[in-house]
């Protein structure tokens, strides 16, 4: 493991991310509702950045016991 950049899932996950940012933020019914349009956001936001501090972990073995920590955690 090493450079997550390269990583197919990441670069779909910030694709996600960046997509909701702009939906979020034009969509009236958030703007009303910080909270929720923050929470959404962070939420977006968690998965590339999941991906990628797993990827840093060093070995495949770390790596792949953290993305099923990842996982599990959000079911």
């Amino acid at each position: 493991m090493g450079n997550f950049r390269e990583l197919l899932v990441w670069q779909k996950a910030k694709e996600l991310a960046i997509k909701v940012y702009k939906l979020v933020n034009k969509t009236q019914s958030f703007s009303k509702d910080f909270g929720l349009r923050d929470q959404i956001q962070r939420a977006a936001v968690s998965i590339p950045a999941n991906i990628a501090e797993g990827d840093e972990l060093g070995t495949d073995k770390q790596s792949i016991r953290h993305f099923f920590l990842f996982c599990a955690k959000d079911t």
